[in-house]
This record gives C-alpha cells, structure tokens and sequence, in this order.
C-alpha cells in the first residue's frame, strides 16, 4: 500500500459498513476522496469482501440455465480467489 493513503483504505467495514437499515453504505466522507473507487475494489478483494461478494451471489435468484451456470462459474472464482488469500495469510 502507499503511504499517502487514509489509514481506512481497502479496509470493507471501514469504507462500506453495514447501516443501520441492515445494508451495507458508502461512508459520506468516502464520496469526496479520491481514491474511493480503486479504496472499494481493493476492499472487495479482501478476505470479508470476498465474503460478501457470496452473500450476493446467494442472494441474487438464478433464472434458467445460463444463470445457474454463470453463478456456479462465479462461486468457483470466489472460492478460489479466497483459497489463494489463504495460502498467501499462511
């Protein structure tokens, strides 16, 4: 990480915690900085984004066959991105 970044960059509950609806916000202050967009990817990438990047996955209803498929593909990816952030923690 560089060091001018905020110390809450690519951290998930930091940058995009859960409200108080149940659903996950864009905290205001992250709207004005600059690095929000590449902030968000790299806390999709972590450990808990990959987590909830299944959530969705879970919650999002598969319609047909195609969808099935493309959801089985997603699944696959997320799991396997999540076994490689787990040998690299090791």
């Amino acid at each position: 990480m560089n060091n001018s970044r905020a110390e809450c960059f690519g951290i998930l509950d930091k940058v995009f915690p859960v409200g108080s609806e149940g659903l996950r916000e864009i905290v205001p202050a992250c709207c004005e900085c600059p690095e929000k967009g590449p902030c968000l990817k790299t806390a999709l990438k972590t450990k808990e984004g990959l987590a909830l990047r299944g959530e969705v996955l879970d919650r999002t209803p598969a319609t047909g066959f195609a969808d099935r498929i493309k959801r089985w593909s997603e699944r696959k990816d997320l799991s396997r991105l999540a076994k490689q952030k787990q040998r690299k923690s090791t």
